[in-house]
């Protein structure tokens, strides 16, 4: 009888072994194998499991991973080590927690043999464990792959690894970094900082990133008084038995997902690079990405390559003919809206300031030299790639022209058009199939667009001005159209306003992306829809360092809206009038007169149509968080009544005095050189830090250009000069004074005196020598040699009249006058007005 109940008490121990495992501590001599019968390793409540499964990259091998409920992985032995069926993952008997192949060689260990671990354990939170009956010992959250999940803790000094893809948290700036790193080459391709309470005059102590349970991607760290929010998952807030967690995937990308429960498929809610395409190598060496839809796809440069694995194009391409069997019979393959990517501090690649001919010339006398890129946005700078492996991006929105070096002669690809035409099809079935089928789809979005139109032709929302027309088929890179309601709900109702100007009110938006933004409410906006497209179209198609970029637009009714990218140092006025006025350093202040010269330089002389701005003023640049300057509201004066040249001058030139060229008031056409002379006193404001109207005792009331002049030529610069610069030791006099006398030509007050703006860039920066320039004169001495009158019959004596008797005008106009002047027409009191106001 003793021995029948000892035989069942074995049986029964037998049968509750595989169960064991099932939150339990595993002791040491724990064995985990590849196969269906191993029973898994399991949190507390099955949560979260450590077992093999099927390596990805090949079905005959196995990886040791923990993976959450329904097979999502989170963790992995050996970062992804691979073993055949005949591995383990075992607990020795010393500690040491060890991957083993089944030849027996270990191919990870966690290293802990000797320190005095007891067992294993899974948690619920995901973590591994090694413990003894006090401690834990060692932990996987300290030694994470490429997985962070909820309540683990991600430091400086820990990466995430994907395939050459590594992710970090930069120590000192906690900024957020990738890197793809081969054969001793490294670049980093993404480096974002998202804490911007934090100055930077000193380093952080140990930058925490974690993914928070109502998914928020957050940043902690112990010199900041508040998490800093790095990311917004786009279902935060929303609750459930799902997991969260932040991946670097294979594809260099970071992204933060969730999972359900028992779900295989985790959903993406946010990814640190939002174009795929500018991750570099995502395409493989010498491959070019681009975008069919909104996919990211693998191609070669041309047929002079083919690719390196024919059934995986992101393994990218090689030569046909290498460059080592053409010695002296290479050529320079040109490659349109192509640009091979750079991220400076790069050393594998040389940076120029040639054109796009030189550039291309360098490249292919350069020994080392494998490919090159010219950028056309107004900058001249040129990039020769001299290393062994290189990344390209191929888009019709960048503005840059590359070169590759291949075996002479090039073979550019076809047309997408005719590779297309020369696939072969499945048969005629297939044709008639798919004609039927795009038939019938065809006229049901006719259909929908006619109902479409007659419901906005007869709607009283809209009214007689509410003709529709079809979306414009914009290449990539252009505006995104918003909806009105879309803009209302990101700006909070148009709530905080950032500054007022001739063509409306500016207000900050946050776009569904948590993009922050600026939305300009248009006023005054007469035209069409199909003509204000167009004209946005205009707008979107000017790329440069130096202007501010249009993101998208709303027309929608009688509502016409202009998106674009956020500022986040406001406009220059405040640094040179306002409460910062002493904030500016000349070092700044002259950087930002030559990128301002810069972006009017782009607009008049390399746009493909010559580009007035019409409103050149302080509060028209913009600065970035480096300061860099950044000319806004080009292109607006055409929106405000084009057919009428005369009310579009008058309407923009609204709160500008002091900035208009004496051409405008004397009814003159409007020309290039009038943005010459408004530059010119936005110069003068920069050296002096008042505004050009301002009229004091200390100019002995005079207008203060002239009075400025009058200086220079005493040699009194100091007297000029913005009295918060004058302590200062990095004030460059002969700077200052190159400035000035670039200003004081610019101001001259007939138009063929004045240097084009591509002069201005070469003048500021002392390529060009400078003469001493003619006093500049008042706008009543430019009228009198006209023809007696001003084009708006007003005569010159009236104005000299008025000038002479009239007291300082405030800055505003008169609203009767810009009544007047929103009607299309002025009085000859009223102009006069205007005129001295201005000159």
């Amino acid at each position: 009888m003793g021995e029948k109940r000892g035989e069942l008490a074995l049986l029964f121990c037998l049968a509750l072994l595989p169960l064991l495992s099932h939150g339990a501590d595993m002791p040491l001599g724990s064995t985990l194998t590849p196969g269906s019968n191993s029973a898994a390793w399991t949190s507390p409540n099955s949560t979260f499991s450590l077992s093999f499964t099927a390596s990805p990259t090949s079905p005959s091998l196995f990886v040791a991973a923990i993976t959450y409920a329904g097979g999502v992985p989170v963790w992995s032995a050996g970062a992804g080590a691979a073993v055949d069926s005949g591995g383990s993952l075992r607990l020795s008997s010393t500690g040491d927690l060890q991957l083993v192949n089944g030849s027996g060689a270990v191919l990870w260990s966690s290293n802990t043999g000797g320190l005095g671990v007891s067992a294993a354990a899974v948690q619920e939170s995901g973590n591994l464990v090694l413990k003894n009956a006090t401690a834990t010992l060692w932990q996987s959250f300290d030694h994470p792959t490429d997985t962070v999940v909820m309540s683990q803790n991600f430091t400086s000094g820990m990466n995430l690894t994907s395939g050459s893809y590594v992710f970090a948290v930069d120590k000192s700036s906690g900024n957020l970094t990738l890197k793809w790193s081969s054969g001793g080459t490294t670049v980093t391709y993404f480096n974002k900082g998202y804490n911007t309470t934090f100055t930077g005059n000193k380093t952080l102590s140990a930058p925490t990133l974690t993914m928070q349970t109502n998914g928020i991607v957050s940043l902690t760290d112990g010199q900041l008084a508040s998490p800093v929010v790095v990311a917004y998952s786009s279902n935060y807030g929303e609750s459930g038995d799902m997991m969260r967690f932040v991946r670097l995937d294979g594809d260099g990308n970071f992204r933060a997902y969730s999972a359900a429960r028992g779900s295989n498929a985790p959903a993406e809610q946010w990814s640190a690079v939002a174009d795929q395409c500018q991750v570099f190598g995502y395409c493989g060496n010498m491959g070019v990405c681009s975008y069919n839809g909104t996919s990211p796809v693998c191609g070669c440069p041309s047929l002079n390559f083919e690719l390196a694995d024919a059934s995986n194009p992101r393994q990218g391409c090689k030569r046909k003919v290498d460059l080592a069997n053409c010695p002296g019979n290479s050529t320079m393959l040109e490659l349109d809206n192509t640009q091979f990517l750079t991220y400076p501090p790069e050393i594998t690649t040389e940076q120029f300031f040639v054109g796009i001919t030189a550039c291309r010339l360098n490249c292919l006398s350069g020994g080392s030299c494998v490919a090159s890129t010219a950028l056309s946005d107004g900058s001249g700078l040129c990039f020769l790639k001299v290393s062994n492996f290189v990344s390209a991006y191929q888009s019709a929105a960048l503005p840059s022209t590359s070169f590759v070096k291949v075996c002479f002669p090039t073979q550019p690809n076809p047309p997408p058009s005719s590779a297309t035409a020369a696939r072969t099809t499945s048969g005629l079935r297939g044709w008639v199939v798919a004609v039927v089928v795009l038939g019938v789809v065809a006229g049901l979005v006719l259909c929908e667009w006619a109902l479409w139109w007659w419901f906005c032709r007869h709607s009283p929302k809209y009214g007689p001005a509410s003709a529709q027309y079809a979306l414009l088929e914009y290449a990539s890179g252009a505006p995104v159209q918003f909806s009105y309601r879309e803009l209302h709900r990101s700006t909070k109702g148009f709530k905080e306003k950032l500054g007022a100007g001739g063509f409306g009110a500016v207000y900050r938006a946050v776009l569904a992306n948590r993009t922050v933004a600026a939305v300009k409410q248009l006023e005054g906006i007469e035209q069409g829809e199909k003509q204000f497209r167009m004209e946005v179209a205009t707008i979107s198609s000017t790329h440069h360092l130096n202007l501010v970029r249009l993101i998208g637009f709303c027309s929608e009714g009688r509502h016409r809206l202009l998106v674009y990218e956020f500022m986040k140092n406001g406009s220059l006025d405040a640094f040179l009038f306002g409460a910062d006025a002493n904030k500016m350093a000349w070092p700044a202040r002259f950087a930002v007169a030559v990128g301002t010269a810069r972006g009017i330089t782009y607009l008049h002389e390399e746009c493909r149509d010559c580009i007035v701005h019409c409103d050149i003023k302080p509060e028209n640049i913009l600065l970035d968080d480096q300061f860099n300057a950044k000319v806004s509201d080009f292109g607006l004066a055409k929106l405000v009544n084009p057919k009428d040249h005369r009310h579009r001058t008058l309407t923009s030139v609204r709160g500008t005095r002091g900035y208009l060229a004496p051409e405008w008031l004397a009814n003159l056409p409007i020309t290039a050189k009038s943005d010459v002379y408004s530059y010119g006193m936005v110069l003068l404001e920069i050296v002096s830090g008042r505004r050009n109207f301002d009229v004091s005792e200390d100019t002995g009331r005079k207008k203060f250009s002239v009075w400025a002049y009058e200086e220079y030529e005493k040699g009194n610069v100091f007297g000029i000069i913005d009295r918060n610069l004058l302590p200062g030791e990095d004030v460059d006099m002969a700077q200052v004074e190159r400035a000035l006398q670039v200003s004081f030509w610019c101001i001259q007050e007939q138009p063929a005196q004045r240097p084009s703006m591509g002069k201005v860039v070469q003048m500021l920066e002392g390529i060009t020598d400078l003469e001493r320039p003619p006093p500049p004169k008042s706008s009543d001495s430019f009228l009198s040699t006209t023809t007696g009158t001003t084009g708006s019959g007003v005569s010159t004596s009236m104005v000299s009249t008025v000038a002479s008797s009239a007291a300082p005008i405030a800055p505003t106009t008169s609203p009767n006058l810009e009544q007047e002047m929103a009607l299309g027409r002025s009085t000859s009191a009223e102009f006069a007005e205007f005129a001295v106001a201005s000159g």
